[in-house]
């Protein structure tokens, strides 16, 4: 059964009320850490032995029912289309606002750090201290990206085919790779849509039940999502401290202050402007998925919840929800985009490399490619923003600067990206419900 609005209220809060407290209490015990090896070994112990397991706990539940929840209700949302033309028209409205966004999130990005340039002038003790703090995870980083990448056209060609339709897609399910998951249920939900009954109708019931099944489980890890919330974002703080963010303060907070710039103000006048609704309707009915974004950091790890708010929350019907939000938590890295053109340019800053305007069209180009192949996993996109840190002549090992500061940011962007999606899912919506509005 579903909760009622009261319940569901006071869940949001006391999710609200335990990010709040994971992270005052992170770092009041990353301080005491500093005080002493003792401390030290005793707080890694409560981060390792309490806080992940139970944070891990949550997150694996959400994970979980991902596959399941996005081929079912994916499958099922083609089935009850019924015309391929009517699928085409929403994936060619959202591929639209998707590619539309992500390459304003990557301009907005550069257009900060080029107004602000904060890392000219950057300390260079500081940068020696990080790059040498931090190295080694960017070399991982390195070997990561290095092995993304294929030197021939015929690699390029079957790479791309492994990322759309793999030879097992069990194996990719297994992986999480969601895209080829995601077009087998468009395949398996156009072929179903085509059967004759009583066929359609017993498959159809099926992806029903067990998208059905998914929420449920989804319901109960809500239940754990509190202490979850407060023990993920205690891991955070309490390892990291605040002794980055006072070497990095100009930069996070540009890039803090550039996401609620996409987060109040871009959204909610899309929202407004081309879904008619209200954007303090939005914001608030949306908390309980910005909650679970920025604790978790995974788009994926999130869907579940962003399908269940914009179906009960924001009206958004299944058809909709089903096809937009799975296809969006795999493509559409609005915040993740920005993210990257932000760190190119302030990477570039700080080692002195001038990148001309040419340069930094390259890089919205380059972002957005980049932000669409990015998992939907915790820093996820670091591999690829590598790639496109080396493309226009940035040193890739650069990165380490920003690695210390990489997961709060990632939190924030998680829910960009998710945002956005949802922004999508609220205007495709309207359009379909407008176009059947004047259909004989």
């Amino acid at each position: 059964m579903t909760e009622p609005p009261k319940a569901r209220r006071s869940l949001h809060a006391r999710i609200l009320a335990a990010l709040g407290a994971g992270a005052v209490a992170g770092v009041v015990v990353n301080q005491i850490a500093l005080r002493s090896d003792r401390a030290r070994t005793i707080v890694g112990y409560l981060i390792d032995a309490v806080a992940h397991p139970i944070g891990q706990l949550f997150l694996r539940l959400l994970f979980a029912v991902v596959v399941p929840l996005v081929f079912c209700s994916l499958a099922l949302g083609v089935t009850q289309l019924g015309s391929m033309r009517h699928l085409g028209r929403i994936g060619g409205r959202t591929l639209t606002f998707f590619l539309i966004t992500s390459a304003f999130s990557v301009a907005l990005g550069l257009a900060v750090m080029a107004v602000f340039r904060p890392g000219e002038g950057f300390d260079d003790a500081v940068r020696q201290q990080l790059m040498t703090a931090y190295g080694g995870d960017a070399a991982h980083l390195r070997q990561t990206a290095d092995q993304q990448n294929v030197g021939t056209l015929l690699g390029v060609v079957n790479r791309l085919l492994d990322s759309v339709l793999p030879r097992n897609i069990l194996a990719a399910a297994v992986k999480m790779d969601m895209l080829p998951v995601i077009v087998m249920a468009l395949l398996v939900g156009g072929a179903t849509s085509v059967l004759p009954e009583p066929h359609k109708g017993r498959l159809s019931g099926l992806y029903e039940a067990v998208a059905e099944a998914m929420v449920r489980i989804v319901e109960l890890a809500m239940r754990l999502a509190p202490y979850a919330v407060f023990c993920l974002v205690f891991s955070v703080t309490a390892r990291f401290g605040i002794d980055l963010l006072r070497r990095l303060a100009i930069f996070v907070m540009l890039v803090l202050g550039s996401y609620l710039v996409q987060l109040f103000i871009l959204y909610p006048v899309l929202v407004r402007t081309m879904a008619r609704m209200s954007p303090m309707e939005f914001i608030r009915k949306t908390i309980p998925i910005v909650v679970t974004a920025f604790s978790t950091s995974s788009s994926n790890a999130t869907l579940p919840t962003t399908m269940r708010v914009a179906e009960q929350e924001l009206g958004v019907r299944k058809t909709v929800s089903g096809f937009v939000l799975p296809l969006g938590a795999t493509i559409n890295m609005n915040g993740t985009a920005l993210y990257e053109g932000a760190v190119v340019l302030f990477v570039a800053q700080i080692f002195g490399v001038h990148l001309s305007l040419a340069s930094q069209a390259a890089v919205i180009c380059l972002a957005v490619a980049a932000a669409i192949g990015t998992a939907g996993i915790p820093g996820g996109s670091l591999p690829l923003l590598m790639a496109v840190m080396a493309q226009v002549g940035v040193p890739p090992d650069g990165i380490a600067i920003i690695l210390g500061v990489d997961r709060l940011l990632d939190m924030g962007r998680t829910v960009i990206n998710v945002m956005g999606d949802v922004a999508c899912a609220v205007w495709v919506e309207r359009t379909e419900a407008a176009r059947e509005a004047r259909s004989p």
